[in-house]
């Protein structure tokens, strides 16, 4: 009997358990894609004027950057997740763009040097 009991109280507990899990109001996955209907509306907007060179790529960037922040933190349930899972998700990608950026500028003194030296070698 006493087994009986515990296996039903076992039951009821894993289902309290399972009910007890974290729950989103709807209202905050509607918001965010609202801002990202808005964030899109922005980046399709710098090529309806017609922005050119630094500042045409610079905002489509922001916007991208800002669109994928927000999808990954709301509808990947990263804002919600313990710092250690953000860190191992954030840290290699922050670190991969700052070795991307010193090879775009190692790329561009070797694209240089190697103009001097054989422009140089021509004369």
């Amino acid at each position: 009997m006493e087994h009986a009991e515990r296996q039903q109280h076992g039951a009821a507990g894993q289902q309290h358990a399972h009910v007890e899990g974290q729950q989103h109001p709807i209202g905050i996955y509607l918001k965010i894609w609202a801002l990202l209907f808005v964030l899109s509306a922005a980046s399709y907007l710098v090529d309806y004027f017609h922005f050119q060179g630094y500042l045409r790529w610079f905002l489509i960037i922001v916007f991208m950057l800002l669109k994928a922040g927000l999808i990954v933190a709301v509808f990947m349930h990263m804002m919600w997740e313990r710092l250690a899972l953000l860190y191992a998700i954030l840290v290699p990608t922050l670190l991969l763009m700052v070795l991307l950026g010193i090879g775009a500028l190692e790329a561009d003194y070797t694209f240089f040097s190697r103009g001097v030296f054989f422009v140089k070698g021509l004369l």
